[in-house]
């Protein structure tokens, strides 16, 4: 199966490609605007963005290959040096930092919402809900792994999971209404066009 960005994909096969990479830039360029919409908490080193929505999106509407394929560009894009991570900031200090688990486990989490989804989880609110919830888990699961090594496992699991729990929550309840109902709208619309 595939994603929702294949409803536009360009048939000829020289369209193919520069559609696919500009997908990919997008994506990346979509995932940077949403880690600027971030909220310092200061009990916490790990800021409260949008990065994760983005992620669940991304696994959504790109796919498990191209939407894997922003995140490693956007990672890539910060570790050289534009202010792509939350806060503007940049570099491989941060990449490799206390809070990188969190921005490196956007690649697997990403591969597998896609992942899902493409194999048929999308038509179903419950199992949306359940490929969405995977994701989210392996993101806060590793980051709060890699947070740990720094600030201990007790302290990380205080600071770097149970904040993040209720707005994780929102967040995958708002994309796991959108996927299944986008999906049934565009079928509805695809039957009444055949008739």
């Amino acid at each position: 199966m595939s994603a929702y960005i294949d409803l536009i994909r360009p048939r000829r096969k020289q369209a193919t490609l520069a559609f696919d990479l500009l997908c990919v830039l997008g994506g990346s360029l979509f995932l940077a605007l949403m880690a600027q919409v971030a909220i310092p908490l200061w009990f916490t080193p790990v800021p409260l963005t949008l990065h994760t929505f983005a992620i669940l999106l991304m696994g959504a509407l790109l796919g498990s290959k191209r939407g894997t394929l922003a995140v490693i560009l956007y990672l890539a894009e910060g570790a050289l040096g534009l202010p792509v991570f939350a806060g503007g900031a940049f570099g491989w200090a941060r990449l490799l930092g206390p809070t990188g688990g969190y921005l490196l486990s956007f690649i697997l989490a990403t591969y597998l919402i896609g992942y899902l989804l493409e194999r048929g989880w999308r038509t179903s609110y419950l199992r949306t809900l359940f490929a969405l919830m995977i994701g989210e888990a392996i993101i806060l699961l590793l980051g709060t792994l890699w947070l740990s090594m720094s600030v201990g496992m007790d302290k990380a699991f205080m600071l770097g999971f149970v904040p993040f729990i209720p707005g994780e929550m929102v967040k995958i309840l708002a994309t796991a209404l959108l996927i299944p109902t986008g999906w049934k709208f565009i079928h509805c619309k695809a039957l009444t066009q055949s008739e």
